[in-house]
């Protein structure tokens, strides 16, 4: 840019060029030079729920000697602009910056400002009558915005998250159902095992994934309490009167949320156990879903030469050399995604536990992993449940080839034959290859028709009369 292209501002360290058709100012320019890290920029929910604390901050402060009506009005009506999707790519600085989110808190009081100065009729730069620090960060510290912002972007995104992991446990269920009398060989240890169905089989990674979800709901009402208030170390310096229980309860009603103040402010600026107790659920989730999403991939190995009991909808060819392959893409995604959320989650925990005496100053790379996990475990989820899981078809021709051709099978003549017989009846099967149904039936210790009928009673119901 030319010379022409900037304005001259100064912060408290001199003056700074920022480029002239920017909402934000002088300190938001520095980040942007300081801090030319992983070229990603801030997540909007993120933006979105800062943006909303500076504007329930301002209606808080709308009292006498503290923010008259039409300073709260221009700073109100300026947030609603960003939150109804305006000036976003406003909010420039890195995600890596300096501890705390500073740079960030500077670049939303910077760019409300300057929209609030320009509707009543000031100059883009010059922050009069509406002062980013004096105003729109009035009573606050980018020490209780930011933990505050991370927990409200936690539970914007947590819905979205619930919402991908019930849709699959759902699509799991139906399948359940679906197949509830598919009887199959069951594995242990990879190898053949008693009978079961592939509905039980479908309706335990519902089951999972169902009690997944609400480890996380679990986490709701904890992110709801808040340490917005206690300012730059949580003792409420410069704050107006009531503000922490007045800013609270104005996020209550802007979100819907049971949003409080904490009862000790300062811990909640000490602590962030709360973030670590989302990203364990997470965690926890995530490794379920990993566990979860490799059984697909090996039921649907082969189609010749490994299990194959399920067949996954094509999406795109397998291979650039081998023609006619088609490969379990969807679920390879998820456990890729799944590594990739396992890191982050072990990223919280170090930064966790990173915070000294009255602040964790992790706090914009911790938000940031979170905010990676929660969305990435969404999209991933989603797209496999939608892509493969929902058209997946089960080869009932091969369950039943692999169940009668399972050695495993005679443990079912434990309490007909006893358990000596039936280890003869698994020897015999085993050298021979014939099927435990047919030896049963050629020795006289059960019909075949009766033999089905155990198999079946025992791979539904677990139990052998």
């Amino acid at each position: 840019m030319s010379e022409t292209q900037f304005r001259t501002e100064k912060d408290s360290l001199g003056e700074v060029k920022v480029p002239a058709d920017a909402w934000y100012g002088a300190q938001t320019a520095r980040a942007v030079s300081n801090f030319p890290i992983s070229g990603r920029l801030p997540d909007v929910d993120f933006v979105k729920a800062h943006v909303l604390i500076k504007r329930a901050a301002a209606v808080a402060n709308n009292q006498p000697n503290w923010l008259g009506d039409a300073e709260t009005k221009a700073i109100v009506d300026a947030c609603d602009k960003i939150l109804a999707g305006e000036y976003l790519e406003q909010f420039v600085v890195d995600r890596f910056q300096a501890g705390a989110g500073t740079s960030h808190n500077m670049n939303s009081n910077e760019v409300i400002a300057n929209l609030a100065n320009v509707a009543l009729g000031g100059t883009c730069g010059v922050y009069k009558p509406i002062n980013p620090n004096d105003h729109v960060n009035m009573g606050q510290s980018t020490n209780d915005t930011i933990p505050t912002a991370i927990r409200l972007t936690a539970l914007a995104k947590l819905p979205r998250l619930i919402g991908a992991v019930n849709a699959m446990a759902d699509e799991f269920a139906r399948l359940g159902v679906q197949e509830q009398d598919t009887v199959k060989s069951g594995r242990t240890h990879l190898q053949d095992a008693v009978p079961t169905t592939i509905g039980r089989e479908f309706n335990a990674y519902a089951w999972t994934l169902r009690r997944a979800a609400k480890g996380l709901e679990a986490c709701r009402d904890p992110l709801c309490e808040l340490g917005l208030g206690g300012s730059a170390a949580g003792t409420g310096l410069n704050t107006s009167p009531d503000y922490a229980n007045k800013v609270a309860a104005e996020l209550a009603r802007l979100t819907g949320e049971k949003i409080r103040a904490a009862d000790d402010l300062v811990a909640q600026m000490q602590s962030q156990h709360d973030i670590q107790r989302m990203a364990s659920a997470i965690n926890d989730l995530t490794l379920e879903v990993t566990r979860i999403s490799n059984d697909i991939r090996l039921l649907a190995s082969g189609p010749r030469t490994g299990i194959g009991e399920v067949l996954l909808p094509p999406v795109q060819p397998g291979s650039s050399i081998m023609p006619g392959k088609v490969n379990p893409v969807m679920f390879e995604m998820l456990n890729q995604v799944g590594f990739q959320v396992l890191g982050q989650c072990q990223a919280i925990g170090y930064m966790t536990q990173a915070g000294q005496l009255e602040l964790n100053v992790m706090m914009p790379a911790m938000g940031s992993a979170l905010f990676d996990a929660m969305d990435w475990m969404t999209n991933a989820m989603n797209a496999a449940t939608e892509k493969n899981l929902k058209g997946i078809k089960v080869d009932r021709e091969r369950c039943a080839e692999f169940l009668h051709s399972s050695v495993a099978l005679a443990t079912l003549l434990n309490t007909e034959i006893g358990y000596m017989k039936a280890a003869e009846v698994a020897k015999t099967s085993e050298k021979s290859g014939r099927p435990v149904r047919e030896i049963v039936a050629e020795q006289g210790l059960m019909d075949g028709d009766a033999f089905d009928a155990l198999v079946l009673r025992a791979a539904k119901e677990g139990k052998i009369d």
